[in-house]
């Protein structure tokens, strides 16, 4: 797991950048459509459209923004489908991308140019996914104290409390994401980044060049237009995380 949350550390330092660009917001955009049309468009009774709000608000994403993407969610015409894309990038790294796209065909090539430009294989639809399990993934800010988390965390049903350089790392089943977060906030507890995504039980080492190709193939692929997720067990030296994360 501990590969999975170092790039999920790199995920959302890109992401708070990307939201300074209106990137991410356009993602956000999409997702509240997706959910709508497959939940409806009130949160109280879509919990995947609950979890994209609490995406666009952690992001900062104003509150007018947010009202208007579901307005027009309700009455758009366009129709986009979520889709799963699976395989492995340089040096082996198992490597899942979840996408959103009003046109899977234009979609699927691109994600596989991405792979194979960077000397990765794209696979089947299951070829990795048995690899992974769905987590809820929550940063707390640690000035809070391990005591105070640990408390409000275990409380709602959190399963695993880690201490990282950034923070309390808190995973939970899909389940009680909601719930834990909720009570860290309501503990007073800051809550960095939280995020429902696919973790491995097992990770790859890599270093050198393969470590570098691998970073650079999953921040082209977090970059389409078209993806809102990726995942992949690799686990590199954070002296190599930190020269990629410092070139964002």
């Amino acid at each position: 797991m501990s590969g999975h949350s170092k790039w999920a550390g790199i995920k959302h330092k890109k992401a708070v950048i990307d939201s300074k660009k209106g990137k991410v917001f356009s993602k956000i955009v999409r997702e509240i459509n997706v959910a709508c049309k497959e939940g409806g468009a009130n949160p109280d009774d879509n919990p995947r459209l609950r979890l994209v709000i609490q995406k666009a608000k952690q992001f900062n994403m104003p509150s007018d923004n947010i009202k208007r993407a579901l307005a027009k969610s309700a009455n758009s015409s366009e129709n986009y489908e979520s889709v799963r894309y699976e395989g492995y990038g340089p040096g082996g790294a198992a490597v899942m991308v979840e996408a959103q796209t009003d046109n899977r065909r234009r979609t699927t090539q691109e994600i596989k140019n991405i792979f194979s430009s960077h000397g990765g294989s794209f696979g089947d639809v299951g070829s990795v996914s048995w690899m992974f399990s769905k987590k809820g993934c929550i940063l707390a800010d640690a000035s809070a104290g391990e005591e105070k988390i640990m408390d409000a965390a275990i409380s709602a049903g959190a399963d695993d409390i880690r201490e990282t350089e950034d923070g309390f790392e808190i995973f939970t089943s899909p389940d009680n994401f909601e719930k834990v977060t909720d009570s860290l906030k309501a503990a007073g507890i800051k809550v960095l980044s939280a995020d429902v995504s696919n973790f491995a039980a097992t990770n790859v080492a890599l270093a050198g060049e393969k470590a570098r190709a691998v970073l650079r193939m999953m921040d082209e692929l977090e970059n389409h237009d078209d993806v809102i997720d990726t995942s992949a067990n690799f686990d590199i030296d954070d002296s190599e995380i930190e020269k990629f994360s410092n070139g964002l």
